[in-house]
């Protein structure tokens, strides 16, 4: 129960929540903040209150402004932009909001920053993005400039106008994976000289965990004793907030809802795992999470190590999907194992019949075939 007054409570397992009610435009988001003790989350919340109340008066202030100087004439995209990123601010994760305003300056800002939105279409973006982007960015480019002309129609600072992604944007690039023979060296490599950062290696290869999530994964994740592995938070380094530093480390929810899972462990994952077990702390380190690109180069330098050609740590993520599809294991279990929000996302990534397969396939029509020969003789 709450105490008087107060939002705070404490939670089933044992952390304090604090909750409070952020307001922006009309709309209510009820945020929380934790905390091991009911003093930590006190002065947490009163610190994320006055930050909201702050970003809330900015963000209103803005919004007039580019209010005042539209009025009576269709404001110029970057304008449309810039109030976009305030509402991200405020109500998505802030890593999202770095990457959107990432995405927004690097690619979006120059090029169409100031032209109106009804000039834009399908042929003007392309012929001004740059022509060797990867298909992954330039999906990323055309989601951002689409959710800031559909804020803007919203908001009646623009007409109801949508970019169509080209076709060619829209493919599926094959991914790496780690082929057999690579997959041989890289577990015998790892069984020498065995300890708790290479059983990392052989979690992400038997579960598909991301870098951000193993970074970030605490003894109090695993249940031994049903041998399950919670994925509750990932890790990862962002622009910093505040302060001195360029970048910093943040830990937060994981990547979108269905992210948030639960994976079994293998019997001889729960081995290894019992030879390093602790009551706390995060896995490879006590008291804070690893930094994930400390991380990434030594699963590069296991690479190297064990002659096999150097790529990134996805690549296990990759391969783990990739063998559960190939052993037969069905299309939704693999899904919500890596934590998509749409199978979709799994079959246009992963489900590729193999030469094999698909030869098989061909055998099985061929002795169909030659039983109608049969008949005919």
């Amino acid at each position: 129960m709450a105490r008087r007054g107060e939002n705070i409570r404490k939670r089933k397992d044992g952390r304090w929540e604090g909750r409070f009610t952020n307001r922006q435009s009309g709309t209510a988001r009820v945020c929380s903040v934790y905390g091991k003790t009911y003093r930590e989350v006190k002065e947490k919340l009163a610190k994320a209150k006055a930050t909201a109340a702050e970003e809330n008066i900015i963000h209103e202030e803005y919004f007039m402004t580019v209010g005042q100087e539209t009025e009576g004439k269709e404001a110029s995209f970057g304008q449309i932009a810039e109030a976009w990123l305030a509402e991200i601010r405020q109500t998505k994760k802030y890593s999202t909001y770095i990457k959107y305003g990432s995405i927004y300056e690097k690619y979006i800002r120059e090029p169409f920053g100031n032209l109106p939105p009804s000039r834009l279409n399908s042929g003007i973006v392309s012929g001004k993005l740059a022509p060797n982007l990867s298909v992954g960015v330039g999906k990323s480019i055309y989601c951002v400039m689409n959710a800031i002309l559909a804020y803007g129609a919203l908001h009646e600072m623009a007409p109801d106008i949508k970019i169509n992604i080209p076709v060619q944007k829209n493919r599926i690039d094959p991914v790496r994976i780690l082929d057999l023979s690579e997959q041989t060296k890289l577990v015998q490599f790892l069984y020498r000289d065995i300890d708790i950062y290479k059983i990392g290696i052989l979690i992400c290869l038997s579960t598909g965990l991301r870098l951000g999530e193993i970074c970030a994964l605490k003894w109090s994740d695993i249940d031994m004793n049903l041998k399950i592995l919670h994925v509750n938070r990932t890790v990862q380094r962002i622009a910093a907030r505040h302060g001195t530093k360029r970048t910093e480390l943040l830990e937060d929810n994981p990547k979108t809802v269905c992210s948030r899972r639960e994976l079994p462990l293998s019997d001889e994952l729960h081995r290894l795992l019992g030879q390093y077990q602790r009551t706390e702390g995060y896995l490879f380190r006590q008291g804070a999470p690893l930094e994930p690109r400390t991380y990434q180069n030594k699963f590069k330098s296991y690479l190297q190590m064990a002659g096999i050609e150097e790529t990134n740590f996805h690549v296990l993520r990759h391969t783990f999907a990739t063998n559960c599809i190939g052993n037969g294991a069905d299309v939704k279990s693999v899904s919500e194992m890596l934590g998509h929000s749409d199978v979709k996302i799994t079959l246009n990534r992963y489900v590729h019949p193999s030469v094999a397969t698909k030869r098989g396939h061909i055998n099985s029509l061929s002795a169909i075939y030659g039983q109608y020969m049969g008949q005919v003789s």
